[in-house]
């Protein structure tokens, strides 16, 4: 397959990695391509949503990070202090300016439409955008699909996909170790004596040299980290119309106020901060701040948590040199881990439910972390499997179609299942009956059957039977 680390791990801002970030991505692609032939013709543009961007869209931010892509703003370089201006002056002009090179007429009232109960057959997040000229005719339309970590395709990459998967055929690459399932992981690492880690380190090194991902991977660390100190840091309200208050700074400070007398007399305190670290990232997403997609917005603080677990808690290392090597250890594993569910199932809560992203944050978390700890390729494969095994089924019903309950706390409770899935497995010798590809065609066949109303669009579950006021 011909996914890479940095597909799994992207920076981005909050609160949605498929209805935020690929949008924003999506609208930077369609004025970009817009760019290199009509944009001076260009005198008006619309963009369609459907299925769960049209259900949960106005609660996840899209109508903003489509204003910031058409724009020419991308995820990662966005001053995420400026966006309340520049959203201001769009609604007070009722005027876009397209890659700050071209002004034109845009009510987001009117401009942006969210066609609610509308499908588009292909994909659960569907966009069309529209440009046409002044007179109104048409200059230009194309389809995207936000298929979940903040990847986008266009209609005829999503139609090449779906072929692929429906033929049961792999991406063609010219990747030195190739897989789509976890037998053929372990196969590669058993016949070349190579653990999870150094395959998937083989397979980048195609683009990138090992430098490059090495440091790549520790900035992606440390925008992880930071998203954590900022979660601690921030105090107030998260917005939207649930007012939900920020818990994190209010628990660091308890946390460290106790930290003598919690260690001494609960043996488990260290969970706590786990679960601090997991809300603190959580807490920057909804509020959108900037934060890594691990490998959706939805489920990043999931991976954050862990790792940060076995660095303050678990890892002698001091050195940067050392903690580099380690993060790109965990992270490298784990994105082996998560491309087998997105080349194979799914990444997005709006296709498979929650299962699709704290399931399979989990699932990568709880990998990675063996891989540090020093578990062998099986070992890995098996609490890969026992974080998914007991994440099925797990359904997406964000009340209000916001990104705060039940999200923030369920990263917490991914976080968890994963250390405890890695110590399962480091138990054992790594023979188990379950193996990791019976469980993510399981998963998928599990979202294939389950109901819309369980796949981000708030019509189910919590959503409909919790007051939102």
């Amino acid at each position: 397959m011909s996914l890479s680390v940095f597909d799994l791990f992207k920076i981005g801002i909050g609160p949605s990695s498929s209805h935020t970030v690929g949008p924003m991505t999506a609208a930077r692609r369609f004025v970009n391509e817009l760019d290199k032939e009509y944009l001076t013709e260009v005198g008006r543009i619309t963009v369609d949503l459907f299925g769960s961007l049209a259900m949960t869209g106005l609660g996840h931010n899209t109508d903003t990070a489509l204003i910031l892509g058409l724009m020419g703003e991308t995820p990662e370089a966005v001053d995420i202090h400026k966006i309340p201006a520049y959203i201001d002056e769009v609604n007070a002009t009722e005027e876009i300016n397209i890659l700050r090179k071209q002004r034109i007429p845009f009510d987001p009232v009117e401009d942006l439409r969210f066609n609610r109960g509308a499908f588009l057959p292909e994909h659960s997040n569907g966009l069309i955008f529209n440009a046409f000229d002044r007179s109104g005719d048409p200059v230009l339309q194309r389809t995207y699909f936000s298929i979940g970590g903040g990847s986008v395709l266009a209609e005829e990459e999503m139609a090449e996909t779906l072929e692929r998967r429906a033929a049961q055929k792999p991406t063609i690459n010219d990747l030195p170790f190739s897989f789509t399932s976890a037998t053929q992981l372990l196969e590669i690492g058993e016949r070349e004596n190579l653990s999870i880690a150094d395959i998937a380190m083989a397979n980048e090194l195609v683009q990138h040299d090992r430098q490059f991902v090495l440091d790549r991977l520790f900035t992606i660390w440390q925008v992880m980290d930071r998203s954590i100190a900022q979660g601690c840091e921030a105090e107030g309200k998260l917005p939207g119309s649930l007012q939900v208050a920020r818990r994190a700074g209010k628990l660091v400070h308890e946390l460290k106020a106790s930290k003598s007398a919690s260690e001494k007399k609960d043996v488990l305190a260290v969970l706590d901060w786990v679960n601090l670290f997991a809300i603190a990232v959580n807490e920057e997403n909804a509020g959108g701040g900037r934060v890594v997609t691990a490998p959706t917005n939805g489920a990043a603080g999931v991976i954050p948590a862990v790792i940060a677990y076995y660095l303050r808690f678990v890892s002698t290392a001091t050195s940067e040199q050392d903690q580099k090597l380690i993060v790109a250890t965990f992270l490298l594993t784990a994105s082996a881990i998560g491309m087998l569910f997105k080349a194979n199932a799914s990444i997005s809560a709006a296709e498979v439910g929650c299962q699709g992203e704290i399931g399979v944050a989990c699932s990568m978390a709880a990998a990675g972390l063996t891989a540090v700890l020093g578990g062998s390729n099986a070992q890995i494969e098996n609490a890969a499997e026992i974080g998914m095994e007991h994440n099925l089924g797990l359904t997406c019903d964000p009340i209000g179609g916001l990104v705060q309950i039940p999200c923030i706390e369920r990263n917490t409770m991914g976080a968890v299942k994963a250390i405890n899935a890695s110590r399962l497995a480091l138990q054992g010798d790594g023979l188990h009956r379950v193996s990791l590809d019976s469980v993510i065609e399981t998963m998928r066949q599990t979202g294939k059957d389950m109901q819309d109303k369980y796949k981000e669009t708030s019509m189910g579950g919590l959503a409909v039977n919790v007051v939102n006021c």
